[in-house]
């Protein structure tokens, strides 16, 4: 497993730290408009890309995306967001960023209804409570079905897939968050693990799979080891998001990397299990005394706890499978 942090496209304190925790990987967004340069262009992604380098980090993943709701709700000018989307894949293919983290949530992305939800010591987490939103008024697109958004992901897959195959790269899918539907009359269909794989099952590429955000499919119910087993076993596990929640899609509060719902430890043994070797990031970290919450999720202390801990599992679980594989070995020599 590569240990990656999701950072700023510009250098900032976490840069440093991360570098100091022994973070070599980087998940990155776009960076801004920069001399007229879009995003997604070739040498604002060089830049970046190079920033990065020059810090000692290696770009793995970008998590971030040029406009995509018409492609998601299938409206006039879905076909200019669709090329400017393989635009970014085809310029990160030429520059050797091997993952592009994507979603299918029209409307909005992850979606809570508080930033402040309590958890252990007083820290500060995001929660949703489904209850809260079953007033709350449609959005300007009114009624989204299920059936709209598979024949628009549909639609998608079958133009940007081959855009990927052709510039090796990783189509990495996210579920939808929270994994219930629908929210404001916008459907969910990215709901579960059943649901991912019929998605990535559209359009069969080597380069299409999924991201395993570990907090939304355990939300969802889901046992987090065999999720890990089933899409490892297609070579469809290209991310993960590592972190944790308390309860279920109705109702829950995401938590500390090690106060959820999830045996954590059983999770990392079974990507070492499976032979993952690809970049995994602590993600949605509870802001901690000090801190302001100005970036919900993403403030910087938790996120040191975070790295700590799961590093702290890697090492566990390193040693573990080196132990199981001796273990067999010596087995082996015996007969």
């Amino acid at each position: 497993m590569k240990l990656a942090e999701f950072f700023t496209s510009h250098p900032n304190q976490l840069w440093h730290l991360a570098k100091q925790m022994g973070v070599d990987y980087a998940v990155g967004p776009l960076a801004r408009e920069e001399n007229g340069l879009r995003p997604w262009d070739y040498m604002n992604l060089l830049h970046m890309k190079q920033r990065f380098e020059n810090h000692g980090i290696e770009l793995l993943v970008i998590e971030s995306a040029p406009p995509t709701n018409k492609i998601k709700l299938g409206l006039p000018g879905r076909d200019e967001e669709i090329e400017w989307m393989g635009q970014l894949i085809t310029n990160m293919g030429a520059l050797g960023i091997p993952v592009l983290c994507y979603n299918f949530m029209a409307q909005f992305n992850w979606f809570r209804t508080s930033t402040t939800t309590r958890t252990r010591g007083g820290a500060l987490v995001s929660s949703y409570d489904h209850s809260l939103m079953q007033n709350a008024p449609l959005t300007e697109a009114g009624i989204v079905t299920e059936d709209q958004l598979w024949d628009n992901l549909q639609y998608y897959l079958e133009r940007i897939v081959p855009i990927a195959e052709k510039a090796k790269v990783k189509l990495a899918l996210h579920p939808d968050d929270p994994p219930i539907s629908p929210i404001r009359g916008v459907s969910r269909i990215l709901r579960n693990a059943e649901a991912l794989q019929r998605a990535i099952d559209l359009v069969p590429s080597e380069y299409s799979g999924i991201t395993l955000c570990q907090g939304t499919l355990a939300t969802a119910g889901e046992h987090i080891p065999d999720v890990i087993r089933h899409f490892a076993k297609q070579d469809k596990l290209f991310f993960v998001h590592f972190r944790d929640v308390v309860g279920t899609p109705d109702k829950f509060h995401e938590t500390f990397h090690d106060d959820g719902q999830t045996d954590m430890y059983e999770a990392m043994k079974v990507y070492y299990e499976v032979g993952f070797d690809g970049p995994a990031r602590p993600d949605h970290v509870p802001t901690m005394e000090g801190e302001d919450n100005t970036n919900p999720g993403y403030e910087t202390l938790g996120r040191l706890y975070g790295v700590g801990y799961i590093k702290g599992l890697m090492e566990a679980a390193a040693a573990e499978r080196r132990k199981s594989s001796a273990g067999i070995q010596d087995g082996i020599a015996v007969q």
